[in-house]
């Protein structure tokens, strides 16, 4: 038995599981203008890039001439030392001077335009559907955060050990907390979705609410 959920390529039809693993008689089938459009690798280029550039603090900081105490005496004469110019102890030739164009706090995001963001979803989505690397859960609750629960539940769904991206339709804390500790499982709602997470799992799981979600936002 493979790890995955099989999807019917043609018509893009996928069985609904509950999270013992077993089928539960019911398929839903995938939106094909969101997990069947054909991938644009540039636009999804864009978007990591975005995502990755956002994730950057950029708190690096070096002091400039400017900012460096210390005296403006001028150490020596400006020609006839064998040496190169220089002017006051804080010059950046000498060791423990200034830093010239050094680096200043910046942001490093970027904009992208909505519809590239939302092409790359799909894009990302598509990739997924292409690779059956999808599985459709029934809706569940946990009565209280416990990781032993949530890798019993990776273990039905034969997950356990790969890079997984659970989708939420809403926040649930109790879920989230059970996968905190868990270094290859991690846990987001259907509307935070972005092509970096999808590309950085193996597999996705994804309530069927979810899915009605995914539509909405899409599907616009």
């Amino acid at each position: 038995m493979q790890w995955f959920n099989p999807i019917n390529s043609e018509i893009m039809e996928v069985s609904v599981l509950n999270i013992n693993g077993q089928e539960t008689g019911r398929k839903v089938t995938l939106n094909d203008a969101i997990f069947g459009v054909e991938p644009n690798d540039h636009v999804l280029y864009l978007d990591v890039k975005q995502y990755l550039a956002n994730q950057r603090q950029g708190t690096a900081k070096s002091k400039e001439r400017s900012e460096m105490s210390g005296s403006t005496r001028k150490l020596g004469r400006q020609k006839g030392g064998g040496g190169a110019r220089r002017g006051d102890i804080n010059s950046p030739l000498l060791v423990g001077g200034a830093r010239v164009f050094g680096p200043k706090p910046r942001d490093y995001g970027f904009k992208l335009n909505k519809k590239v963001k939302s092409l790359a979803r799909k894009s990302a989505l598509s990739y997924k559907a292409q690779d059956n690397a999808i599985i459709v859960v029934e809706d569940f609750e946990m009565a209280a955060p416990k990781t032993k629960d949530f890798v019993n539940i990776a273990k039905n769904l034969q997950v356990e050990g790969k890079k997984t991206l659970l989708l939420l339709p809403n926040v649930n804390k109790n879920v989230y907390l059970s996968a905190r500790n868990l270094q290859r499982s991690e846990v987001m709602t259907a509307s935070s979705l972005n092509a970096y997470k999808v590309l950085n799992a193996d597999v996705l799981v994804v309530t069927e609410n979810s899915l009605k979600v995914i539509d909405e936002i899409l599907n616009k």
